[in-house]
Formats: structure tokens, sequence, C-alpha cells
């Protein structure tokens, strides 16, 4: 028996992402002023995808709880729809781009941390508020995925999916640099555009291969899981 409830899990990792974000907007940058706002950064979208995926496990929880015993067909129709949507953005939005964010987020940083967070945003965010938007988000994913499954789409859709959202994030970076003169990331100020092509084909490479990763890793917890309760189970006569 898991000793908290996934339930409870859900509800407490929902709260930290309504906290982050209020923390967020509650500070005054120059940046959340300019064309796009805070919607420009891929950092704010992520915290946005992973409070509402969150919500949606939190309603689902609260569906099953509540259908459980009922014989209305339509409250089981109604459970089964928003456990498709909670697998869907799982697989196609929450995992893949949870996971980019992480990595790549600390992979510039460590490299240069001026080219992704420049050290002037050290005035306006306080170092948990940075972890909360670009750390606990691997270990909460991670705890979801361990601790519910998740039926994921044919790869084909769901990796149209990935890049379909790849794709409309790059045509909005390049729309708000065509409105502002200036690009998201101090990075793309450095490179050319061929370089910018090169650089832009490989994220979207990069979150599908997250995509399949979340696929595999999904299959395997849970058949493992299911290896060992086969095993528990006493041998017939």
């Amino acid at each position: 028996m898991a000793l908290i409830p996934s339930q409870v899990l859900r509800v407490a990792i929902l709260l930290s992402y309504f906290s982050i974000l209020c923390n967020y907007k509650a500070i005054d940058m120059p940046a959340h002023q300019t064309y796009g706002g805070s919607w420009k950064f891929l950092t704010f979208i992520d915290l946005v995808i992973q409070a509402v995926f969150f919500g949606v496990c939190v309603l689902t929880d609260l569906s099953s709880l509540l259908t459980k015993g009922s014989e209305s067909q339509e409250q089981e129709r109604q459970l089964k729809k928003l456990i498709s949507l909670r697998d869907w953005m799982m697989a196609v939005l929450a995992f893949p781009v949870g996971v980019f964010v992480v990595t790549m987020f600390w992979a510039l940083y460590l490299y240069d941390r001026d080219l992704v967070y420049p050290r002037l945003l050290d005035n306006f965010i306080p170092q948990w508020l940075n972890h909360g938007m670009h750390t606990t988000v691997l270990p909460f994913i991670l705890i979801e995925m361990r601790t519910t499954h998740h039926q994921y789409p044919s790869r084909l859709c769901g990796l149209l999916a990935v890049c379909s959202f790849a794709l409309g994030y790059v045509l909005w970076m390049c729309w708000v640099h065509h409105v502002t003169g200036v690009w998201v990331y101090p990075l793309l100020e450095h490179i050319g555009p061929a370089a910018k092509v090169i650089f832009f084909s490989s994220l979207t490479a990069l979150v599908s291969i997250y995509y399949v990763l979340g696929e595999i890793l999904n299959s395997y917890i849970w058949d493992s899981s299911k290896c060992v309760l086969d095993s528990d189970k006493p041998k017939a006569d």
C-alpha cells in the first residue's frame, strides 16, 4: 500500500502549481509588460500545462469517487472521457514538454546561464521559485507516471500532436520577434538564420524523443508492476 494515496499527491501537486503560478505572475518584471507577456516563455506555458493536467487528474479522481457504485451509463461515459483526456495530456503535453523544459533549461544554464536565464532575473525571481518552475516539474510528472497507468495514443498520432505543439511554439516565437524585434531567449540573438532552422528542428526532434521515452517508460513501469502482481499470486494446484 502506498504511504500517501495518489489522489492526495495529485491535490498537493496541483496546489503547488497554483502557488508557483500566482507567485510568478505577481512578479513585476519588464518582460511581463512587453508583447506576449508571460505567454511567450515556454516555462510559463509548461506551468499552465502542468496545472491544467493535474487539475484534470484531480477532477478524474473526484468523478471516479462519485460514480463508484453508480449504475448510470452517462456518468460512466463522462468518466471515460475524463480519463481519455487525462491520458492524452500526459502523453502529448505534460511529460514531453515538462521533461524538455527541465533538461533544456539546466543544460543551457550550466553551459552559460546568460543564454537562457540572465543574472538580472535573480533580482526578480527567488531561487525557490526558479526551482519550482524548472526543477520540481520532473519529479512531479514521474510521480504521476509511477502511480497511475496512462493509455498512450498510437505513436503516429502522438508524435504528430507533439510536433504540432513544437511547431506552434516556434511560429509563436518568430511572430513575437517579428512584432518586437527581440527574440524571446538571448541564445537566439547569437545564431544566424540557418543555425536557427537547425536549432528549432533539433529541439522538435528532442521533444519527440521525449514523447517516445515517456511511452516506453510508462509501458516498462506498468508491465513490470503487472509481472510482480502475477508472480505474487498463488499458483493453482
